[in-house]
């Protein structure tokens, strides 16, 4: 199973993205979250990844499965 990237919420001003189970930050310093996500979007689809999308109080609020065969596609 794929790792997922996490768009968290760092420190007061700061955006970043981390792998699950991963050590360090894939990328850190983004202003927006918009931004985070663009950026990890690009990150997941290269890897077939799924990005999971946290507010800013640290719950989970999307999920965007990216680069790879969606397992629950939406119908119609």
């Amino acid at each position: 199973m794929a790792k997922s990237i996490h768009v968290v919420k760092l420190g007061q001003e700061n955006w970043a993205a981390k792998q699950a189970g991963a050590t360090r930050c894939s990328f850190t310093g983004m202003a927006t979250q918009k931004e985070a996500i663009q950026r990890a979007t690009k990150i997941a689809r290269n890897i077939g990844e799924e990005v999971v999308i946290h507010g800013t109080n640290g719950r989970i609020r999307d999920k965007n499965t990216v680069g790879k065969k969606d397992p629950f596609p939406p119908r119609g």
